[in-house]
């Protein structure tokens, strides 16, 4: 098995050396886009091996096995005018028709924003036989790969893109795992970024409900993804590919929420949508127009919630990563989350702690989990605390998969997946009724009753600390004092 990290890690070396690679988000796009091609190709060759009938939309001279394969092969300025002004112009406008028409159609998405940054054929030629030491037909490499592709979009982060957050594993799955999406159910992430989600439910569907090629087959096509960027957007499909998707047409490079939402083709037709919408962010104008009067807001993760209740079909649902403006503000967002209650049985909401987006927001989020159909009675309240020993998490030290598990989690307190029968209250657990929340102008910020919160100590222990911040203080200006008479002294004497 091929030594994928290693290779990344050579590869990155490389481009270092181009003085048109500027910074870790374009080293990222043009490793990305080639990736791509990589990929396409070793899956065609697999596919050609299927089907006698197979036909590549790629034109044979332009495939990756044609022109990038053999190592001596073309380089230098050659390479460089061969990529600029035959690859990219062809695949940005490749024809689409023909019996592989989805797969002509990924293709030309993928490369519509797409860039080659680098300037230098002979570093460009050094990346590509790096590339090609991995075969994206051997399932080890392909596995390895899978590790190193968390890493990229780990480094898509750091690389300072404000408002593209990654998802811990841990979050995405511990989502996935509590909504169980069936065989058959659409499953839509509207803001999908990289397919983080989507991976996760593809996974999920093939570990417990896939028993045939036909169910495979049925999996494929029930995964929808739309993102508006272009690299996360690269990125994602690429990830759909790694995961068996011979042609992710379903994964779009659009704007979910730049269409009206009494047009939108989707509207009461989705089975499952999980998400982590962007948020602190604004859509530009006339974004807001596609909603309600009553809902219309710049603000983008406000906008997602009120599109994400009118996707769900009857009895459909959804997992939501929200921030916590969205539950303790007013105005707009109370008349949101009243239309969420009313129309929607918001039944749980997981605290999450601080830092679980660290390094890239500290911005306090949650997990809100709801079914169309029937409105809010109760809400459950469920605080995630830090694992022991820790006080934040941080790159070195991230949330796990762990934690969500155990005697004491989430996952052990929240019953029946379909039901939620038999759950209890403990120190982490709580309910609220929804005429409590109602009564409180919808506010759901709701403190953990269990904890006593910092700042509401015992008034005696109260008093004692501030006497004794008070004598500190006495002390302190004492021996200020004494400085100063000391020095004056000095002064005069001279």
């Amino acid at each position: 098995m091929t030594n994928v990290s290693g290779v990344i890690k050579s590869i990155q070396d490389i481009m270092r050396k181009d003085a048109g690679v500027d910074g870790d988000a374009q080293r990222i796009g043009q490793l990305v886009w080639m990736f791509f091609l990589k990929i396409l190709d070793d899956q065609e060759d697999s596919l050609m091996l299927l089907s006698d009938d197979y036909r590549s939309p790629i034109p044979a001279h332009l495939r990756w096995s044609a022109w990038a394969s053999n190592p001596e092969g073309i380089t230098g300025d050659a390479l460089l005018d061969f990529i600029n002004n035959q690859l990219f112009p062809k695949l940005k406008n490749l024809t689409l028709d023909g019996p592989e028409r989805d797969r002509a159609i990924v293709i030309r998405s993928a490369f519509e924003d797409a860039y080659n940054y680098m300037k230098n054929g002979t570093l460009i030629r050094q990346v590509i036989n790096k590339i090609n030491d991995i075969d994206f037909n051997n399932t080890g490499d392909k596995h390895a790969f899978g590790d190193v592709y968390e890493q990229i979009l780990k480094d898509l982060q750091s690389a300072g893109n404000a408002g593209e957050f990654y998802t811990p594993r841990a979050v995405t799955q511990f989502m996935v795992d509590m909504l169980d999406p069936k065989l058959d159910e659409l499953v839509l992430d509207p803001a999908c970024g990289t397919g983080g989600f989507l991976a996760h439910v593809m996974d999920h569907k093939s570990d417990h409900y896939v028993q045939s090629v036909e169910d495979a087959k049925t999996v494929q096509e029930s995964i929808l993804g739309v993102e508006k960027k272009a690299l996360p957007h690269l990125l994602c499909v690429t990830n759909m590919m790694l995961h068996g998707i011979e042609s992710p047409i379903n994964i779009e490079h659009d704007n979910t929420l730049a269409t009206a939402l009494k047009d939108h083709k989707w509207r009461g037709k989705i089975d499952v949508i999980i998400t982590n919408p962007p948020f602190g962010g604004t859509e530009e104008d006339g974004i807001e127009k596609n909603v309600p009067q009553a809902f219309q807001t710049r603000e983008t993760a406000d906008l997602f919630l009120v599109l994400i209740i009118e996707l769900l079909k009857d009895n459909g649902r959804a997992a939501v990563v929200l921030p916590d403006g969205t539950l303790f503000g007013e105005g707009i967002k109370t008349r949101i989350k009243e239309k969420l209650m009313t129309e929607c049985n918001l039944h749980t909401i997981v605290r999450l702690p601080n830092g679980v987006f660290n390094p890239y927001t500290g911005i306090k989020t949650n997990l809100l989990f709801f079914e169309k159909g029937k409105p809010t009675e109760e809400v459950w309240f469920y605080e995630h605390t830090y694992p022991e020993g820790y006080k934040s998490y941080s790159k070195t030290k991230p949330m796990r998969i762990e934690e969500f598990e155990g005697e004491n989690s989430e996952k052990a307190w929240w019953g029946d997946l379909t039901t939620r029968t038999g759950r209890k209250e403990n120190d982490s657990a709580w309910k609220v009724s929804a005429a409590e929340i109602r009564a409180n102008g919808y506010n759901l910020d709701i403190a953990n009753p269990h904890r006593r919160e910092e700042g509401h100590k015992d008034p005696t222990e109260l008093l004692g600390e501030w006497q004794e911040a008070r004598a500190q203080l006495a002390a302190t200006q004492e021996s200020l004092k004494a400085i100063l008479t000391a020095a004056l002294g000095k002064t005069t004497a001279a």
